[in-house]
């Protein structure tokens, strides 16, 4: 077990988190969710849809029933200090592997805006590993837990190619909108230096953020230090872009919607839900769950 006091040794996470993972799968710490994976095309996108066997469903169920923070009992799946403010974890209950976890140390609202010293955890999680980083900022944005993480999930064959990706071609970066998105959002370029681990650009990022939280339409606290909450959003970042969804509900047809449906990975418990999204449209569960359907 990495010890939260210690320092994380530059270009190592991504060894340790492969590690740590393959020894909790084999200690039974780790409960990695079983499913086979369905395409559903619309609009011209190959969702992917994983369907959970059913002790995948009882697991979930579990989660969502506790009221344990885990973040600050499940010491075993602790990778590394990432700062004095922020650690990385193994997550415990995930369908995809080696997918991490940066927790607060002490707890904050998940309904909190994302603060500098968020920003620069996810930069070095970021420069540590490719990955696609995501934040479910609410209920209504499909947060199961109440205590402030951000998701990392490594851009490896796993997860890519991102099956909305192609459509962030088509982005008019001035007015920060990706046309074929039917959905409210806001969408920038990242800058690439960012990551360069010469580089302190955590308040670079956090600046971009918060300019995109407002051009998404959402509140932005006037003091860029604030633990001030928002509006439930979903955040999705690579090293190459940032895309801010807003959010009016968790579910479509209780379908439990995360911020990965707007990179096109839906989780579904079981066919009856697989059978409601191909009659519907993964596409269409989006525009509802956002609320924010655009003509």
């Amino acid at each position: 077990m990495a010890d939260q006091d210690s320092q994380l040794t530059p270009g190592t996470l991504q060894a340790i988190l492969w590690e740590r993972t393959a020894n909790a799968r084999r200690c039974g710490t780790l409960e990695f969710l079983t499913t086979t994976t369905e395409v559903i095309e619309q609009d011209g996108v190959p969702f992917q849809v994983r369907v959970l066997e059913s002790s995948g469903t009882e697991k979930i169920d579990k989660a969502a029933r506790s009221n344990v923070d885990p973040f600050l009992h499940d010491a075993d799946l602790l990778l590394a200090p990432l700062s004095a403010t922020h650690i990385a974890l193994i997550n415990k209950s995930s369908a995809v592997e080696h997918h991490l976890l940066i927790a607060t140390r002490s707890f904050e609202d998940q309904r909190c805006q994302l603060t500098q010293k968020d920003c620069e955890a996810l930069l070095i999680g970021l420069t540590e590993i490719d990955a696609l980083c995501f934040y479910n900022a609410g209920h209504e944005a499909g947060a199961n837990q109440t205590h402030k993480q951000l998701h990392l999930l490594p851009l490896d064959a796993t997860i890519t190619p991102l099956p909305i990706e192609p459509l962030l071609r088509f982005a008019q970066t001035d007015r920060m909108i990706v046309p074929r998105l039917p959905f409210r959002h806001a969408y920038t370029a990242m800058d690439h230096d960012w990551t360069n681990p010469e580089k302190d650009s955590g308040a670079s990022l956090h600046a971009c953020y918060r300019k995109v939280l407002h051009a998404a339409g959402l509140s932005v606290d006037a003091t860029s230090g604030s633990h001030g909450l928002t509006a439930p959003y979903n955040l999705l970042m690579t090293r190459k872009w940032m895309l801010v969804v807003p959010r009016a509900h968790a579910c479509f047809q209780n379908i439990l919607v995360d911020a990965l449906g707007f990179v096109g990975m839906f989780l579904v418990k079981d066919r009856q839900q697989l059978a409601t999204l191909r009659r519907f449209g993964p596409m269409t569960a989006l525009q509802h769950v956002t609320g924010h359907a655009l003509s």
